[in-house]
């Protein structure tokens, strides 16, 4: 794997970071910025909505820039952002900086994702797509925890100046770094039309419905902790399972795609019944996580390669959006399903329905 590889997964191990750390700052940022809880969590719903909404817009704008150009602007923007939001308690500013955020983040992802292609031989572009994604998976291990932590000892300001002073390092590397850049042979609009294809259309649908299952139990999941001191090992041990699910994704390649769906269905109602204990709620953790992540990033490769001949500038766009959709869509079904705390186990029968349903889609070659 090229070089510029590592550096751009740690640029999405910044992002991936600023996207789940909420989770645990949130009592702090209601309390510094005068609202409840509730309306706190909209920092991470929003961020949510603008992935999906940011990386077809920004897919579109970024095309008219050489790709290395675009990916810096998209870095700037998103340390800009964190650096607006240390400097704030003003709620509805703090908003405007996570919908921002969101945007560079959609808009990075997918002409990181796009460039896959023009980095490595075809035959790897699933291998690349497991190392770009590591860096999500690592930011569930390591930055989540540190940036929680960081951020109840020094404020949670600290914690976004964190995130802004590691993506400003990972653009000053990327400014020194040579980056192929094929040139455009059609409008970028052009290449939309990818999107009529059934095969394309097919690993979308199934790419959402993974995701969606994914997400839907990650969001309740420290929610099944015995108690909120087992939360942060919970989630931890999760991103294990995911970082340790991309890396045998990006060696299997398609290969796990022939069933993965319908053993990801099976691992989700396992996980069910696992989770009464302690011992099985962690073992839990670790195989959905890996079995997730395992598939979705396989079906996040898949639409990359089966996109990009066609549709170049736009594949990362298309796989950045099924990816963040699935994650808006799976946590609210499973909000519907999940009534209060005791009932969160119910979120792992949500999981299981989408997988179940995208095992009705056939992914082909």
């Amino acid at each position: 794997m090229p070089p510029i590889l590592f550096l751009l997964a740690s640029a999405v191990f910044a992002q991936g970071t600023s996207e789940f750390v909420l989770s645990g700052l949130l009592p702090q940022i209601a309390a510094d910025t005068g609202v409840s809880l509730g309306t706190a969590g909209l920092l991470t719903s929003l961020f949510a909505a603008g992935m999906v909404v940011g990386a077809p817009v920004l897919a579109m704008l970024g095309s008219k820039l050489p790709r290395k150009l675009a990916l810096l602007a998209f870095l700037g923007l998103f340390s800009a952002a964190h650096v607006t939001a240390a400097l704030t308690t003003d709620f509805p500013l703090l908003l405007v900086t996570r919908a921002v955020a969101a945007f560079a983040n959609a808009g990075f992802l997918a002409v990181a994702l796009a460039s896959l292609p023009a980095l490595v031989p075809s035959d790897t572009v699933g291998r690349a797509t497991s190392v770009l994604l590591s860096g999500v998976t690592l930011a569930c291990i390591v930055g989540v925890p540190a940036g929680t932590v960081l951020g109840q000892y020094a404020g949670w300001q600290a914690a976004f100046w964190a995130i802004a002073a590691i993506t400003a390092v990972a653009a000053a590397a990327l400014a020194t770094t040579s980056f192929d850049d094929p040139p455009a042979t059609s409008p970028v609009y052009r290449e939309w039309r990818v999107l009529a294809q059934p095969r394309v259309v097919t690993t979308v649908v199934k790419g959402i419905l993974v995701n969606g299952g994914t997400f839907a139990a990650f969001t309740y999941l420290g929610t099944m902790s015995p108690s909120t001191a087992w939360v942060p090992v919970v989630l931890a041990v999760f991103g294990v399972g995911s970082f340790v699910g991309v890396t045998v994704a990006g060696k299997a390649g398609p290969k796990i795609l022939k069933a993965g769906a319908a053993v990801l269905t099976v691992v989700w109602v396992a996980a069910f019944f696992a989770a009464q204990s302690l011992p099985g709620l962690l073992t839990a953790a670790l195989l959905t996580g890996a079995t997730a992540f395992g598939v979705g990033s396989a079906l996040i490769a898949k639409i990359v390669t089966t996109a990009s001949e066609e549709a170049p500038r736009v594949a990362g766009a298309i796989a950045t959006t099924a990816f963040n959709l699935g994650a808006v869509v799976g946590p609210a079904v499973a909000g519907a399903v999940v009534v209060d705390a005791a009932h969160a186990r119910a979120a792992f029968w949500v999981s299981a329905a989408f997988t179940a349903a995208a095992m009705v889609f056939r992914v082909k070659k």
